[in-house]
């Protein structure tokens, strides 16, 4: 579960168990639970870069865009909306609602362990649970990250730029695939064929 508390301005210096216990201390709204009726429409935007927006200006306080974060959810239309126990209002997102901005990793070959910190504050393990994949959404080839049910970060590219190092210098993966290794799972940095 990714961890949505305040985190630490950043997770270089950490060790990876630390990273966890930070990661299992985290604790989210049940959204998938709640179901009122569709409200509106928030007048709120996630751009690309992962600024958000409320009605066209950036909200400046990041301790009120990770509580939005946390009130998130991806329907199953593929939309997105912000989600209460009393309302449900839709918000735009231009990619994925969240940026991987950071990563720090452990281990070599297929004991290393990598953990990323996205713009609001999640802290995750890159695993089975938290596949990484590489995709064409429509502007190109990027590397995304699975967040939580549906939701996805989109890896920054000086985060990307750290993992194609890890995985040019580690070693290659099923036949031979460049890639990377976490939580026992291999992950190729290239887009799987359509």
């Amino acid at each position: 579960m990714p961890l949505t508390a305040p985190p630490p301005d950043a997770i270089a210096g950490l060790s990876l168990s630390e990273i966890a216990r930070l990661a299992a201390e985290g604790q989210l709204p049940p959204v998938e639970r709640w179901n009122p009726e569709h409200c509106g429409d928030s007048a709120m935007r996630i751009l690309a870069d992962g600024t958000w927006l409320h009605e066209g200006s950036p909200i400046g306080r990041p301790a009120m865009v990770r509580l939005f974060s946390t009130l998130l959810r991806r329907e199953a239309d593929g939309g997105h909306v912000l989600v209460t126990p009393v309302e449900k209002l839709s918000i735009a997102v231009d990619d994925a609602p969240f940026v991987a901005v950071e990563m720090e990793s452990e281990g070599s070959a297929e004991t290393s362990r990598i953990a990323l910190r996205t713009n609001v504050g999640d802290i995750l393990f890159l695993g089975p649970e938290h596949p990484l994949t590489i995709e064409d959404r429509g502007h190109g080839a990027h590397p995304y990250l699975r967040v939580r049910d549906g939701l996805d970060a989109l890896v920054a590219r000086p985060v990307y730029y750290a993992l194609a190092d890890l995985a040019i210098t580690g070693p290659a993966g099923p036949g031979g695939a460049i890639g990377l290794w976490s939580d026992g799972t291999f992950f190729p940095l290239e887009q799987a064929e359509s």
